[in-house]
């Protein structure tokens, strides 16, 4: 992943949020993401390098959506309890942030769940189980740069979804840093990466009611 170099900037101004890696400090991504313009933008920091992601069109809500809907339904029948969060902000600060488009916690780690209205601190709680990213233009840095920010933050698995193909990439992560793809969840089991992609075709040609009904048939089945 290429990163560019820091620019310096005056303290009244502020450059336009880029979806580009910026090399920085942890001070000056503070300091960004605290100016009016980067206020709305999704934060990450990672390897002493920041990137700010303005607002998503129509297909990645959508999918993002649909996914969301998805593993929660899969709880509901299964009776897997979960907590779900949309576009929430992780921190351990001086090192990393970001800012997944969903994320959840299962089970027993429900417990070390973030509550309150601040950023999640990391020392004070747990990372998610699961955290998943969509990709409309941003699949090499969903596989790359941002897959290794989620192995060092020991998040359980990790699921990428391209918008363009409606293909699943999952991994799970491992104790040494390292993160293998599966076929099948290992935080949902018996949830299969093919059963998500063939529901996220299904989506195409169905509204999301009906969708959550053909769904729930067939993870019952």
């Amino acid at each position: 992943m290429t990163i560019a170099t820091e620019k310096t900037l005056p303290s009244n101004q502020a450059e336009e949020p880029q979806k580009t890696w910026q090399a920085g400090s942890w001070q000056t991504f503070i300091e960004l993401s605290q100016q009016p313009t980067y206020q709305k933008a999704k934060a990450y920091y990672f390897r002493g390098a920041y990137q700010f992601v303005m607002g998503v069109g129509a297909n990645h809500a959508t999918v993002n959506l649909i996914i969301s809907l998805l593993v929660e339904l899969y709880c509901i029948v299964h009776g897997i309890p979960f907590r779900g969060l949309t576009n929430a902000s992780y921190r351990k600060p001086n090192l990393r942030e970001c800012q997944p488009d969903s994320s959840f916690y299962f089970g027993d780690s429900l417990a070390r769940a973030p509550i309150g209205r601040e950023i999640a601190d990391l020392s004070q709680y747990s990372p998610p189980d699961l955290v998943i990213e969509i990709a409309d233009s941003s699949l090499a840095d969903d596989l790359g740069m941002k897959r290794l920010l989620y192995e060092e933050m020991q998040v359980r698995e990790y699921w990428v979804v391209d918008t363009s193909s409606l293909e699943m990439f999952a991994f799970v992560m491992d104790q040494n840093l390292g993160s293998r793809r599966v076929k099948e969840s290992v935080v949902l089991q018996g949830l299969g990466m093919d059963a998500i992609a063939e529901a996220l075709r299904k989506s195409q040609e169905l509204d999301h009611a009906k969708l959550g009904q053909w769904w729930m048939e067939k993870i019952r089945s």
